[in-house]
Formats: structure tokens, C-alpha cells, sequence
């Protein structure tokens, strides 16, 4: 099977989330794909898929056997078949599908993450099943997850899937700089908002003062008594 493209990862791995999480407005139309692939919250990154875009991408899974398109609705709807499609058992699919659509993940936080999916009983057991996606034989189309190299400050190392291709560790690192920097630049913004709004506060407060004659607070009062 060819590798996907990110949006194709996207589409498929929203199909997998809502068939586990909200399993009675499965199968999906194409506007719930579209507002899935696009969601703000357990995404990484965030996108802005048109429904074009996204009908495209159904297309293609189509053809790759890893989706297919239920009958008997007026409005066309859409169905993984990603288990079968790949030949992986239950839990594998459930951490490729997190892994598709939250970026990577240590074992740990796939555990978590995967709670609405599949209760794994243990740590070990998420990472039984990793290592057995990481050891898959080129027989049964090769490995599909990858182990990264410990990123600067984080005790665990993290996983990725390899659905879309080789994943290259150093361009995974060397966004983290820019993360930060944006996150950075956006506190600064906040705390000197914050500031402006203070200082506004006290000249307001000041004024008040002065025009009913009281001293300013954390400052002493007049002595001069009439």
C-alpha cells in the first residue's frame, strides 16, 4: 500500500475516533468528517480541511479498501474498514488511529488518550503491542509505527506511526524551538495586556480618589483637618 497523504491520515483516523466515541451518529456524513478533521481539541496539527478537500481524500481511501461508503442513507456516509484494510488486531488500529490524529505519543499518553477507544489493562501492554507494530515483518507490508529519539527534556521517548512515510526526528525536534517561541511571544502579550489593564485601573481609581478627596490607597492620609 502507498504511504498516505497527512489529510488522508486525517480522515481515516477521525472515522476510527467517531465509530468508538459517538457511535450512534456513525457512520459519518461528509460534514462530520469535515468537522472532525478540522476539530480544535486531540489534534495535532490543527487543520483546515474543505469539504472538497475532504471528499477527495474519502475517494482515495476508497480505493485503498480502507474506507467505503454505506447504502441506504439519502446523504451519503462513510465507514472504516482500517482494521481489515491494514490486518492489524483491535488495539494496534486503536494506537495507529490516536497516532494519526494527535501526533506522537509516548505509551503513556496513548494509554490515556486511548480511553474512550480501548482500555489497555497496563503501560506494558501499550508497549507490547507498539513494539509488535514496530517489528512487523515486510511480508505483512513492513513496520508501522517508529520509535523517536528522547526529545531535550522529556523523561519517555515518544512513537509515531509511519501511515504517511519515514518520519525524520530532527525536523520533529527542530520545531520545538518555534513552539516554544510562539508560546513564549503569546504569554508576553498576555502579561503586558495585563499590565496596560492595571495601569488603567489605577488612574481610574486615582481620579476617583481625588474627586472625593481620599487619599490614594497604599498612600497616607491628609493631616489637614478643618
Amino acid at each position: 500500500m502507498r504511504h498516505l497523504t497527512s489529510l488522508e491520515a486525517r480522515v481515516l483516523g477521525t472515522l476510527m475516533e467517531k465509530a468508538r466515541t459517538v457511535p450512534d451518529s456513525y457512520p459519518l456524513s461528509l460534514n462530520a468528517v469535515v468537522s472532525g478533521c478540522n476539530q480544535k481539541s486531540s489534534r495535532d496539527p490543527v487543520m483546515n480541511a474543505s469539504e472538497a478537500e475532504a471528499q477527495d481524500a474519502l475517494d482515495s481511501l476508497k480505493q485503498l479498501t480502507l474506507v467505503f461508503q454505506s447504502s441506504g442513507s439519502r446523504v451519503a456516509r462513510w465507514e472504516h474498514n482500517f482494521q481489515r484494510g491494514i490486518g492489524v488486531p483491535e488495539q494496534s488500529a486503536v494506537l495507529l488511529g490516536l497516532l494519526m490524529l494527535r501526533g506522537p505519543q509516548t505509551a503513556g499518553e496513548l494509554r490515556i488518550n486511548s480511553e474512550r477507544w480501548y482500555r489497555f489493562a497496563d503501560i506494558s501492554s501499550v508497549e507490547a503491542f507498539l513494539e509488535e507494530l514496530r517489528e512487523r515483518s515486510e511480508e505483512k507490508g513492513g513496520p508501522l509505527v517508529v520509535k523517536l529519539a528522547r526529545a531535550p527534556g522529556m523523561r519517555e521517548q515518544r512513537w509515531a506511526h509511519l501511515l504517511c512515510g519515514p518520519v525524520e526526528a530532527g525536523e520533529e525536534f527542530a520545531a520545538q524551538p518555534q513552539a516554544r517561541e510562539s508560546e513564549n511571544g503569546a504569554l508576553a502579550a498576555r502579561v503586558a495586556a495585563l499590565e496596560a489593564e492595571v495601569a488603567t485601573l489605577r488612574a481610574t481609581l486615582a481620579n476617583v480618589c481625588d474627586q472625593l478627596g481620599l487619599s490614594q490607597p497604599g498612600q497616607p492620609e491628609s493631616n489637614d483637618r478643618a
